[in-house]
């Protein structure tokens, strides 16, 4: 029975590259699948795109392909590897220029390189300025603040850009499962309504989405579940037939570790319904899926199911929400912590008394009460000789966010004593909502640039 070998390599925009090149490299693979979307992602490339109609694409696009393309192609085994990534974001037209350019410097001219395209519905969305985000607000209400609207593409369109023998294969907005559900269904001609394998593919997509957190990233806890070789970490793979039966694993040798807690970890990562995880392609279950471990680093799934898929699809809008203003302070040696809390009550009151208009504002004492809170913060056993003060707000002008981290700055004459290492920071807010789009509202398409 033919098998397919896809690897994961990146789970998110910044994620590593050396785990990627390895799996080119060494895993003997059919499709390496580089997943670099997250909604907020995709908002600040709009945004990017904006400034410049050339940019909009992953910043670490060029880096990966120039790491992986000459691996593209026939391996010694005879198999045929392929790349399949959204790194294209908010401009796959321009990734896939950048691709083909990256290609021919390399020697590879004859690379045949497609996107996806069809995802980006915004002017869909303008003509509709009474439908209602999830958050309560309307689109209307939203005016020329609303930046970008992307749909959650499926794996169709994928499947048609392989069918056009494409070597690599760039797309915007598409579910993260999506991307590697793909090359399931073209390989071994899965009809768009097989439910019970489209459900065992999207878990296999599901699990390699996030790269090395199924191999032993964001898993290890020393001394409760120690992994070995994160320096090195290796990025997963997986093996799968064409009843989508299938095993997770790694490169030999490659740092990490793959084991049913780690998959059973990754399994429950964002998932509302195990019993109704929604796609683009399938409502997927997962409510009786177990794992079991073959040998050290090979986890057999099972129990994956499905049923039809939701007849709308899930629209990303990104929006303009003002700006955050920040600054930064840290206290040391004995009375550090009396001394930072005099200080955030400091700032607290002079942007009281100076007027500084804020929607929201945040002071924290990062090591004491930045993430579980005043009351829990008093509970620690000891005092710590360090303790950094950061206070941050949300403002609708610029100009007040300025002031925020300026106020912060000037406690290293006007504040309590030893203060240092002061910094100060200023960002706008691309805010993220939702809506639901009918999916005949939405015209998937290929493109594919040629050069002479």
């Amino acid at each position: 029975m033919k098998s397919l070998r896809i690897g994961s390599g990146a789970g998110y925009s910044g994620d590593r590259i050396e785990p990627a090149i390895e799996l080119a490299q060494q895993g003997d693979l059919d499709y390496l699948v580089f997943e670099c979307l997250a909604e907020r992602t995709i908002a600040l490339a709009q945004q990017a795109r904006l400034a410049d109609p050339h940019s909009g694409y992953d910043p670490l696009l060029g880096a990966r392909m120039r790491g992986v393309l000459p691996f593209v192609g026939a391996t010694a085994s005879g198999r045929r590897l392929r790349i399949i990534s959204n790194m294209g974001a908010a401009n796959p037209l321009a990734a896939v220029a950048e691709v083909q350019r990256i290609a021919a410097e390399l020697g590879l001219p004859g690379l045949k390189v497609i996107a996806v395209l069809g995802d980006d519905v915004l002017e869909n969305l303008r003509a509709r300025p009474e439908w209602v985000l999830d958050n309560g607000q309307t689109l209307g209400s939203l005016g020329q603040r609303l930046i970008s609207a992307n749909a959650y593409l499926g794996a169709q369109g994928i499947v048609e850009a392989l069918r056009a023998d494409a070597d690599v294969v760039i797309t915007g907005r598409v579910a993260d499962p999506s991307l590697f559900l793909a090359p399931q269904i073209f390989e071994f001609g899965w009809a768009e309504d097989d439910w019970l394998r489209l459900g065992r593919g999207t878990l296999v997509g599901h699990l390699l989405e996030c790269a090395g957190q199924v191999s032993g990233g964001y898993f290890a806890d020393p001394g409760v579940k120690n992994v070995a070789g994160l320096a090195r970490l290796g990025f997963p793979l997986a093996e799968v037939d064409a009843q989508g039966a299938a095993l997770i694993t790694k490169v030999k040798g490659s740092g990490g570790q793959v084991s049913s807690a780690t998959c059973t970890e990754q399994l429950i990562y964002e998932v509302h319904d195990p019993a109704a995880y929604l796609t683009p392609d399938v409502c997927a279950d997962f409510s009786a899926v177990g794992f079991v471990e073959e040998a050290p680093d090979r986890v057999r799934l099972q129990g994956a199911a499905g049923s039809p898929r939701p007849e709308r699809l899930k629209v990303s809008v990104g929006y303009l929400d003002g700006w955050i203003g920040e600054g930064q302070i840290s206290y040391g040696g004995p009375g550090a912590v009396a001394r930072a809390r005099l200080a955030r009550d400091i700032v607290l009151e002079r942007l009281a008394l100076t007027g500084v208009q804020m929607q929201e504002v945040r002071a924290e004492l990062i090591g004491i009460d930045a993430l579980h809170g005043v009351e829990l913060g008093q509970r620690a056993p000891a005092e710590p000789w360090e303790v950094r003060l950061r206070v941050a707000a949300r403002c609708t002008d610029k100009a007040e966010a300025v002031r925020v981290g300026n106020e912060v700055e000037t406690l290293y004459t006007n504040g309590p004593a030893g203060g240092g290492g002061a910094s100060k920071s200023l960002r706008q807010v691309v805010a993220v909502a939702s809506l639901l789009l009918p999916r005949e509202a939405v015209r998937v398409t290929l493109h594919q640039e040629v050069r002479a």
